[in-house]
């Protein structure tokens, strides 16, 4: 370190690092630049990202309010069982029904029957009336009358068809055979009709081969 009152050398102006301060360290030192090739590549400053739009702000979702389930309502009581109907119909209620049936009605259903009686005497002339007279009976008929009319249609068709059949196999000696049995069914078919007409009962199975 230089002592008071010795020349300063170009070396000894460092008083400025270690805190002392001359007119000439005050002044400032003049800067060199670095050139330009030896200058250190600066990366560019990034581009200011764009503001999202209000289009791409993601919406929040409000949840949906659940349903509101409705209180449970106590079942309703089990229904009192219907009356079965009963199984025997006495005769004076089978009367009355009958009486409450148009007399035309019962009128015409009695001379269809008649008509399948006479089938045999009058070698089917009779069915064939019949079988016209019955048709179309059944529209707007009484639970009652109905079945009666489907019986009769049934054997009136069933004899029309065995007398053809019969007439087929007569030269083979098997006609007559089937022509008296078709006649004692169909006689036997009118005599069980017009029983249940009058006694007013209806036929159970109006569609069967039997009584």
């Amino acid at each position: 370190m230089a002592e008071p009152g010795d020349p300063k050398k170009p070396e000894d102006e460092f008083d400025d690092q270690i805190g002392f301060c001359s007119p000439e360290s005050v002044a400032g030192r003049p800067v060199e630049r670095a050139p330009k090739s030896e200058a250190v590549h600066q990366a560019p400053e990034p581009a200011p990202r764009p503001e999202p739009e209000a289009a791409d702000l993601p919406v929040s979702e409000e949840p949906s309010p659940e349903p509101e389930t409705p209180p449970m309502s106590e079942p309703d009581p089990d229904p009192a069982p219907a009356a079965a109907a009963p199984a025997f119909v006495s005769r004076a209620e089978r009367r009355r029904a009958l009486d409450e049936e148009p007399r035309d009605r019962l009128t015409w259903a009695l001379t269809i029957y008649a008509l399948i009686l006479f089938a045999v005497p009058t070698l089917g002339f009779s069915a064939i009336i019949g079988l016209l007279a019955v048709t179309g009976r059944t529209v707007n008929a009484s639970p009652f009358l109905f079945s009666h009319y489907v019986y009769q249609q049934r054997t009136l068709w069933i004899a029309a068809i065995g007398a053809l059949l019969a007439l087929i196999l007569i030269p083979v000696g098997l006609g007559v055979f089937v022509l008296f049995v078709l006649a004692v069914w169909t006689l036997a078919r009118g005599v069980a009709g017009v029983w249940r007409l009058k006694n007013a009962r209806p036929i159970s199975n109006p569609r069967t081969w039997f009584f």
